[in-house]
């Protein structure tokens, strides 16, 4: 029996792939003018988690590694994965501390995004953390990572360059800008997001 999914009829759906972090469904589907078709939809275990860390100098932390999907290598801000039952914030923590050794005082949601809307449900939301103290990295086994402390506004100029390409990373620098120039961030750290 075909359900609604907005304008979409879906006549059917099935899994056509699974592992723990993704599920890829197909269905059949009349498109809005009525014509039919197939839609394929690759389905999140977790929610996108990133965070922004800024230390009393204006200086930030990226991760590189090397992303199987491009062959190639990537500067990004620490980011990763959480369990969508878990609450965001906590991911966040882990995340920054596993990747970078890091710790925060302070945090600020700065914003929360749909990464990929034609194809997937992937859901991001990043963090802006200050109040930093250090500790040490513990990545997961499988990942091979190097940590670099930048000027924010290296990370800011590596951007709009070219030479950092991941979305999510774009997403939390210009989010983070705007938000320190419409006043919606403390003093303390606005002051370094030009």
């Amino acid at each position: 029996r075909p359900t609604h999914n907005g304008p979409w009829t879906v006549h059917s759906t099935e899994r056509s792939y699974e592992n723990p972090w993704i599920r890829v469904e197909n269905s059949k589907v009349a498109h809005p003018d009525g014509t039919p078709g197939i839609y394929g939809v690759v389905r999140y275990a977790n929610l996108a988690i990133g965070v922004l860390p800024i230390d009393e100098t204006g200086h930030t932390w990226i991760v590189g590694q090397h992303r199987f999907p491009f062959d190639a290598y990537s500067w990004e801000l620490p980011e990763g994965g959480g369990p969508k039952g878990e609450d965001p914030l906590a991911a966040a923590k882990r995340e920054l501390a596993e990747e970078t050794g890091l710790s925060a005082a302070h945090w600020q949601e700065i914003g929360r995004w749909d990464l990929s809307n034609s194809v997937s449900d992937e859901k991001a939301i990043g963090y802006l953390a200050w109040g930093l103290a250090e500790g040490e990295a513990k990545p997961e086994p499988s990942e091979e990572l190097r940590v670099r402390r930048v000027p924010f506004s290296e990370l800011r100029d590596l951007c709009l360059s070219g030479e950092i390409r991941d979305a999510f990373t774009h997403l939390m620098v210009f989010a983070a800008i705007a938000r320190a120039k419409t006043g919606m961030l403390p003093d303390e750290v606005s002051r370094f997001l030009e």
